[in-house]
């Protein structure tokens, strides 16, 4: 191997000498870099000593960064370089770096770890690779997953550069492909309420009303008809805090392994008194169904609070997606982005989010969705600004979300109740659908700027309705009679209806892969239309080209009950069976009138051999089929939903559910059937009485 002159170009390019301190490797991409005059970042021996010494260099402020390790110290500017000298002298302190800001963000703060990612040639040995990174002062701490030739490394106190620059010398060697500092970015919570004077649900089902065209909703009672969705798909919600005590987020088996990624425990609960965004994009992806406030997309499947830790490092977005796809998540729902006018994706994020997409749920992939954003920018384009507050942005300005425009993600916009498009909402090449969500005025959510929601503002009247939904029961909450707002909105909750109709799709067909659910979602989508010009860049995207695609809509408006029939209708076949044996219990049982605790039947199978096929028959009479809800028990699987609480007024219900009209059943397939089989029905409202007459079970062998 050729010996390595930090002070010279390779042959390939790359940074030079002179920038190195001032270019951060990303995506692919040399995003410039300004240093920040008033604050740096620590890490400590021990985090307890953290007061001491913030006292004892003078800070006028801290902010600790959980999985990244760092202590933020905030002094005054002529202040720092002596302060940063001191902590570097001090033993408590491992590791310390000035604070960046981008240059064509200048209130996105970066903050440098000690980590770095590097990707080397496919051909080149690990004798050359541990060289490499000796001579550089690196030391490897593991392999990238899913990625040949890529480690992580932690630079060392030997190391003779800082992480940034020692990536931009890394990427002018001839042997590596990509190098990479781990850095962390705030994140960005994408919707804010404001509006208090909104409707119900009518982004779900609805006839028209004051400020609602007919057309607008999902579509969602049709779907419905056909499943509310089961306890085994797992939408998993990644936010800032749950209230895990509201109703909709009750429920037998409603929560699956929550996760508090900012506090490492097991209690995703709101901290902050702003940390209700969780509640509500839960509570409009699946908020249970218990005659207690609203009801989700999905009310019949669990869900998986994830509080995220409010930073975008790698290993926070690392542990973030690890979590969900090694506790069994189905769906993955990203309300968030990067406070960051232009971010692109670190080669290990957009690493876990792809074997997210393509190896969770046992190979076939966890349904990825992020929110496209509510600035009214393309999620990747170059818009020509003026008139931003403060002027925090103008000229010629490149827009990014890098998670958005990752290939394995359905990136969501948003839509009016007038059909329209949401004055705020992202759009671009990279949108897959939108969704119903309310009308507000465009922004960025920039926390350095003391979170203030900044945007050109548009002249006239928003018109649109807004999203009801579960919110906080303590004051703190965005109603402050808690329990439910009015006032949701933004892609933030465009994103959680997607998700939910994705659940309601695995529901009745878990056999989809991720990307078979993304191409369903875009190919069933209403073709809705806008040709009016956006009222604050004029430009006239609401109209879709040859290949069925609308800057602003996506593929179109997401439609669960088209999305939810193709998804039944891939179901593969069945196995056909040679034999069948046919067991009933014909013992009428009264079915106790608004009782969860429901009544009971049993039927005993002895049969041993593999089931290949099933089919359930049932006779029940009831003064109010609308008030019940059937499941089946079998002995060796979780509970199957039957029949949800959509029959009405109907009196009798003598029907047969198999393989194609109930999915789930799927699941007892090539298993021993032997054992107690229980029907269970249950009564959820008072007044209306009525009994199981008889039931049977057919299985194939």
């Amino acid at each position: 191997m050729t010996a390595f002159d930090p002070n010279q170009a390779s042959p390939q390019g790359g940074v030079l000498p002179a920038q190195e301190g001032v270019m951060l490797q990303r995506g692919g991409e040399e995003l410039a870099l300004t240093r920040v005059g008033d604050r740096f970042t620590v890490r400590l021996v021990d985090v307890t000593t953290a007061e001491s010494l913030a006292t004892d260099i003078g800070a006028v402020a801290t902010l600790f960064i959980p999985t990244v390790r760092l202590m933020q110290i905030q002094v005054e500017p002529e202040q720092l370089e002596a302060a940063i000298a001191a902590v570097r002298d001090s033993s408590q302190v491992v590791f310390a770096s000035h604070v960046y800001s981008l240059a064509n963000s200048p209130q996105t703060l970066v903050y440098l770890t000690d980590e770095l990612t590097v990707q080397f040639v496919n051909d080149l040995n690990m004798e050359t690779v541990r060289a490499i990174a000796t001579s550089l002062g690196l030391q490897g701490l593991k392999p990238v997953a899913g990625i040949p030739q890529t480690f992580v490394f932690q630079v060392t106190t030997q190391a003779t550069a800082n992480p940034i620059k020692l990536a931009n010398q890394l990427m002018r060697m001839p042997d590596v492909l990509v190098a990479e500092p781990n850095v962390a970015i705030e994140s960005q919570v994408l919707y804010r309420p404001r509006d208090p004077e909104y409707g119900r649900q009518w982004y779900l089902n609805n006839t028209g009303g004051v400020q609602i065209v007919p057309e607008a909703h999902i579509s969602v009672e049709p779907a419905w008809d056909v499943t509310r969705g089961v306890r085994s798909v797992v939408v998993a919600i990644t936010d800032d805090g749950f209230d895990l005590n509201h109703p909709d987020l009750q429920g037998t088996g409603k929560v699956v392994a929550p996760r508090d990624l900012k506090g490492k425990d097991d209690l995703p609960l709101p901290e902050q008194a702003h940390e209700n965004h969780g509640t509500a994009c839960a509570g409009v992806a699946i908020a249970e169904e218990n005659n207690v406030g609203i009801v989700g997309v999905a009310p019949g499947c669990s869900v998986m609070p994830l509080r995220t830790t409010g930073f975008l490092d790698d290993q926070a977005i690392e542990d973030l997606f690890s979590w969900a796809i090694d506790k069994g998540a189905s769906v993955i729902s990203c309300s968030w982005g990067a406070s960051a006018i232009y971010f692109s994706l670190s080669l290990r994020q957009r690493a876990v989010i792809t074997r997210a997409a393509t190896q969770g749920r046992n190979g076939r992939g966890c349904v990825v969705l992020f929110a496209a954003g509510n600035a009214n920018r393309p999620i990747s384009g170059t818009i020509n600004e003026r008139g931003w507050d403060r002027n925090v942005l103008s000229g010629s300005t490149n827009w990014l979300n890098g998670y958005a425009v990752h290939p394995d993600v359905i990136a969501v916009s948003a839509s009016t109740s007038l059909g329209k498009k949401s004055a705020y909402s992202n759009w671009g090449e990279a949108i897959s659908v939108c969704a119903p969500s309310n009308n507000a005025q465009p922004g960025v959510w920039l926390p350095q700027t003391g979170y203030v929601f900044t945007a050109p503002q548009i002249q006239g009247t928003l018109s649109g309705q807004g999203v009801v939904t579960s919110d906080r029961l303590e004051p703190e909450g965005y109603n402050p009679r808690g329990g439910y707002t009015n006032n949701f909105g933004g892609t933030s909750s465009a994103c959680p209806v997607v998700a939910g109709v994705a659940g309601l799709m695995l529901s009745v067909n878990p056999f989809l892969t991720a990307r078979d659910v993304k191409l369903i979602l875009q190919e069933t989508a209403d073709k809705i239309v806008d040709t009016e010009a956006d009222p604050q860049l004029g430009f006239r995207y609401g109209t879709y080209s040859a290949s069925g695609h609308s800057r602003w809509f996506g593929y179109g408006k997401v439609n669960a009950a088209k999305a939810v029939q193709e998804a039944r209708r891939r179901l593969p076949a069945a196995p056909t069976p040679s034999r069948w044996v046919t067991q009933q219990n014909t013992n009428p049982v009264t079915i106790p009138d608004f009782n969860l605790g429901g009544a009971t039947s049993l039927i005993q199978v002895q049969e041993t051999a593999p089931l290949r096929d099933l089919r359930l028959t049932l006779d029940v009479e009831h003064e109010y089929l609308g008030d019940l809800e059937i499941l089946l028990l079998p002995l060796s699987a979780g509970a199957v939903l039957l029949q949800s609480r959509t029959l009405g007024r109907a009196t009798r219900l003598q029907t047969t559910f198999t393989l194609q009209t109930s999915p789930m059943l799927r699941q007892l397939l090539n298993q021993s059937p032997r054992g107690t089989w229980q029907l269970r029905l249950i009564d959820y409202a008072p007044t209306h009485v009525g009994r199981l007459l008889s039931w049977q079970l057919s299985l194939g062998f």
